[in-house]
């Protein structure tokens, strides 16, 4: 099989490298932090180079890529621990292009490519535990359209965005429907994010909506499976920076009037954060190349690979801070901030024991071996 990137890729990843390290710096994400965890200049940038757009259809304005486009994007953008929400982009843009009706998609998916409107997915309910078949929402037609009552929580930049990809019950069955934020009967309730991001509560009280699908559920595992490739990539990039700042420490920091680089014992921990790192990254390619691959099957590769890269994460975070001492706790450091952002990480869209159980559900007769 053939890992090499093309040119195109390799392009895309130059140029999402050359914004987060001359335009994204650290102390510009302190400030968007600070002011809230959400920044309209940063996201318009993110659209000039196309970014919110890569997976929207050429004829809608987008650039027409694919998961391993997306991939590249988002490990670049986690070596920069940007905070803005591409990944939310990247899910509104393929699940509205893959179901929403020829208006739905007319109305909105040239809005999503430009970065005029930012529509995040809001699943999460506090009873569901990770599960997506759990939904206490509901979902009324009347007048000719529909209304959506309910309470979503943990919204991606939820007070700030556009619009929602709402999954609604409606007569024992769930549906997907886009819900604006500007409709009647929407409040939202913001707060920031232990990684510095912003988050929502959204409350519905018969809401209008437009249905972008009736098979919801079949919609929304698929929205989440583009949301763990993407959150896979994004925990490699962090990981990247992550080694790369604990190796630079090592080779600074003296004790006994030596670098600590050179303590043997320090060195073999420095190299298992290397192993786990390459094993995240086979598996973050591993995710991506299996979103295009039928319904089950790319379910339980996804499932798969968050387990790793939920492993993963929690091994070269912790390693980082404890090598770095008590200054890897501190805000100052930035490893502190790779620290919370793989902790937050590794917990979204299931954590590794909710994922573990998803792979074991899905386990076959040859468990998985042959498969």
């Amino acid at each position: 099989m053939d890992f090499d990137f093309t040119d195109d890729q390799q392009q895309l990843r130059d140029a999402v490298h050359k914004w987060v390290e001359k335009g994204y710096g650290f102390e510009r994400r302190r400030g968007i932090e600070a002011a809230g965890g959400f920044s309209r200049e940063a996201w318009g940038e993110l659209a000039e180079l196309g970014l919110c757009g890569l997976y929207i259809p050429e004829d809608e304005g987008g650039l027409g890529m694919g998961p391993i486009e997306g991939m590249v994007v988002m490990e670049e953008l986690g070596r920069g621990i940007v905070i803005e929400p591409l990944a939310q982009s990247l899910i509104a843009g393929a699940v509205l292009s893959g179901y929403a009706p020829a208006e739905l998609k007319g109305a909105w998916l040239p809005k999503i490519a430009s970065g005029e409107a930012l529509v995040v997915l809001a699943q999460q309910e506090r009873k569901a535990r990770y599960r997506l078949d759990v939904c206490a929402a509901t979902a009324t037609q009347a007048a000719g359209g529909w209304t959506v009552s309910g309470t979503k929580n943990l919204v991606p930049a939820g007070d700030q965005a556009d619009a929602f990809l709402v999954p609604a019950m409606t007569d024992g069955k769930m549906a997907l429907f886009l819900v604006e934020r500007s409709a009647q009967g929407v409040s939202t309730r913001g707060y920031g994010m232990q990684d510095g991001g912003r988050a929502a509560d959204l409350l519905m009280s018969n809401a209008p909506a437009q249905r972008v699908t009736a098979d919801g559920l079949r919609a929304l595992e698929h929205a989440v499976d583009i949301g763990l490739a993407a959150v896979c990539a994004e925990a490699v990039g962090v990981m990247d920076q992550t080694l790369a700042a604990t190796l630079e420490y090592m080779n600074t920091r003296k004790q006994f009037g030596v670098v600590i680089a050179s303590f043997q014992a320090l060195r073999h921990r420095a190299a298992d954060m290397k192993m786990q790192l390459e094993l995240a990254r086979s598996m973050s390619y591993y995710a991506s190349l299996k979103l295009n691959a039928p319904a089950d099957e790319r379910r339980r590769a996804l499932a798969r690979a968050k387990v790793q890269l939920g492993q993963s994460m929690r091994f070269v975070g912790q390693q980082a801070v404890q090598l770095h001492g008590g200054i890897g706790v501190t805000d100052e450091l930035i490893v502190s901030h790779y620290f919370k952002k793989l902790t937050q990480l590794e917990m979204t869209y299931g954590d590794s024991l909710h994922q573990l159980g998803e792979v074991s559900a899905r386990m076959q007769e040859s468990a998985g071996v042959f498969a």
